[in-house]
């Protein structure tokens, strides 16, 4: 768990820095285009001036939201939309235009070094000449070009992560079972009630008979856990709810009060336990495990006391437990956690997200001999309320005897 925590924690320094960079480098930019105009120099002073203000305020704001809980549990999505949503999109977007401007800057600037040389040997003069339209032709382009990940980011924000799927699945069960997941329901600024509400009336729309949650509740704080759970007990279903701790929790709270939350909207919390579920066709069982990174994962624990012939349903908020769940004979292990890569690139070689560089689990179905392993994208984000080409999902299971 140490060594995990110093591997995020030279991530997110990682991270920073190249954000920070990135305004230093987006500012030098505007600010070169601005002195190259043919404004007068108080305009260009007072130019500079803005751009430089408005950036710092941008990038400073989201770094607040991002590791200062504010804890307002309901904000109208107008607030979002004005005061959460612009820093957020900037902050992430300014990251991959920098990266744009770098790579066209540096590749020009070969080209050009490179027709320089080439001139010089074959014994052609360079005019040493400049065509200003061509030149600021050229700047307006690359500039476009640059803003192209920002529209993509404000995309991401405000269609793409909201256009939530509806996952069905028929897996075979030993008891005909009609199920639903949700996970990373991340319950924060940018995932208010009104929204996860909207989740919940679509599980409810499903009917299921027991409804299986795989942690992460919040973003960044524990206000928001009581509101989240409140909308989620409205799902009614025949066998009940039953839940699992994600690291956000073990982030942001207490053990004891968390279970005192669950409690209190009668939201079974299995954490390292199981509980054996009788219907018309025999028993199965429910059992869940503890944050495989932040919490104190122990699957002996977990599967303590269960017959060994009885279909089993294992709750991981993390899908790396599933060799060992396969090991153990589970039936059926579902989790969450990588939100599906939430920023996805489709690409000839695969599907690439930054997950994927952390886990062979990122998103889908998973088999081991006669084990199965279903990893959910989840509906809320985490970071960034920005989704590309990883859409918010309910998965229904058609679990089939």
């Amino acid at each position: 768990m140490m060594a995990f925590g110093m591997k995020f924690a030279n991530l997110l320094l990682l991270t920073l820095s190249l954000a920070l960079l990135s305004q230093i480098y987006i500012f030098i930019h505007i600010h070169h285009i601005i002195q190259s105009s043919h404004k007068s120099e108080y305009f260009k002073s007072w130019a500079s001036l803005i751009v430089g203000v408005v950036i710092f305020l941008l990038f400073a704001l989201n770094l607040y939201f991002l590791f200062i809980p504010v804890r307002w549990p309901d904000p109208s999505r107008t607030v979002q939309y004005v005061l959460f949503y612009p820093s957020a999109i900037w902050s992430l977007g300014s990251i991959f235009s920098a990266l744009f401007l770098s790579f066209f800057q540096t590749t020009g600037a070969i080209g050009r070094t490179a027709a320089h040389i080439y001139r010089r040997l074959v014994g052609k003069e360079t005019t040493g000449t400049v065509n200003a339209g061509r030149r600021h032709l050229l700047q307006a382009g690359l500039s476009g070009v640059a803003a192209a990940p920002l529209l993509l980011c404000g995309y991401g924000a405000a269609y793409a992560g909201r256009d939530c799927d509806v996952q069905a699945l028929t897996l075979p069960f030993d008891r005909p079972l009609r199920a639903v997941q949700l996970t990373d329901i991340h319950a924060g600024i940018f995932m208010n009630r009104k929204e996860i509400r909207y989740y919940t009336d679509r599980a409810i729309a499903l009917e299921p008979d027991i409804l299986l949650l795989t942690g992460d509740y919040i973003s960044n704080s524990m206000s928001f856990l009581p509101e989240c759970l409140e909308e989620i007990a409205r799902v009614k279903t025949q066998y009940g709810t039953f839940a699992t701790l994600g690291n956000h929790e073990h982030w942001y709270g207490t053990l004891n009060n968390i279970q005192a939350i669950f409690r209190r909207y009668d939201i079974t919390l299995l954490n390292n336990i199981n509980r054996v579920i009788h219907t018309g066709h025999g028993p199965f069982a429910i059992a869940g495990i503890d944050d495989l990174r932040s919490g104190y994962p122990d699957l002996g624990a977990a599967l303590h006391g269960l017959d060994k012939t009885i279909p089993k349903i294992l709750l991981s908020h993390r899908p790396e437990i599933f060799p060992d769940a396969a090991l153990e004979g589970i039936h059926l292990t579902l989790a969450g956690h990588y939100h599906g890569g939430q920023i996805k690139l489709h690409l000839p070689g695969g599907d690439f997200s930054l997950a994927h560089l952390r886990t062979p689990y990122v998103e889908g179905l998973f088999q081991i001999n006669d084990s199965r392993l279903y990893v959910s994208r989840g509906i809320g984000t985490t970071f960034t309320p920005v989704r590309l080409n990883a859409p918010p999902e309910i998965t229904l299971l058609y679990l089939k005897g």
